[in-house]
């Protein structure tokens, strides 16, 4: 497993992106987009292909990746079966609240959902980027021969950024801001302190993964303040590329 380091002490250099973006959540997907006001080719918007998106939806995708935003695969339907294990049941009971679909899918189950979710890209006329995150970071269990047949070439889950080419994780620190109760977000309060502080300490990107009704829960105010604190905002395949020794 790597280590992305970027000697910069001290300062704080972040990826961004916007999860669940579907039709129904396109009024606060665009109002967030337009609060955070940032380039748009710094902020990932994660895609969930399996909904009902209408002409006039796939216009607005559309014009977000022309103006510059990376589209990334997001599950499919990013609602999961029924669950059938115990670990799935705490999983969905305590953090991911029945979107994580992959674990209701074996191996080659994963397989295909993530090769049908990169297909519809090309089928509506959009370029996807190389990023896929599964929703809830909950990739599954795949073997690294299965993670080689993704389509896309890195994954993220809770701990990082995985290269399926080599099966090697980037290890990176993650903020999240879903705080819809208080115990959510007293939870997130402490867990993002302590991501932002090792980011700061071990120079590494922050995973900045927001969600659309985030300026509406009870952590709003404190993505804002993060935002201010960073000095750099940068790309996943940037990150990549830079674990791979690719020059950027």
């Amino acid at each position: 497993m790597s280590e992305l380091v970027v000697r910069k002490p001290g300062a704080l250099q972040a990826l961004v992106s916007i999860h669940d973006v579907m039709p129904n959540t396109r009024p606060q997907v665009t109002g967030m987009l337009e609060r955070l006001s940032l380039p748009a080719e710094v902020v990932t918007l994660l895609v969930v292909p399996g909904k009902h998106w209408s002409s006039d939806d796939l216009d607005w995708l559309r014009r977000l990746q022309q103006a510059g935003h990376p589209l990334a695969g997001h599950g499919w339907s990013h609602r999961c079966q029924p669950p059938v294990t115990l670990y799935h049941q705490l999983h969905s009971a305590l953090l991911s609240r029945q979107v994580a679909e992959h674990l209701s899918f074996t191996g080659a189950g994963i397989v295909q959902l993530v090769q049908r979710s990169h297909r519809w890209f090309a089928e509506q006329g959009l370029a996807v980027s190389s990023l896929y995150v599964p929703p809830a970071w909950a990739l599954g269990k795949v073997s690294k021969a299965q993670c080689a047949e993704l389509p896309f070439e890195q994954v993220e889950v809770l701990g990082g950024l995985l290269n399926t080419r080599n099966g090697a994780l980037t290890r990176l620190p993650l903020v999240g801001f879903e705080a819809d109760t208080v115990i959510r977000a007293l939870f997130l309060a402490v867990f993002n302190r302590m991501n932002v502080n090792r980011a700061r300490k071990q120079s590494l990107p922050l995973r900045i993964g927001l969600h659309p009704f985030d300026f509406s829960w009870r952590l709003s105010s404190q993505i804002d303040e993060l935002l201010k604190q960073v000095d750099v905002f940068r790309r996943y395949d940037g990150v990549m590329n830079a674990a791979a020794g690719v020059a950027v």
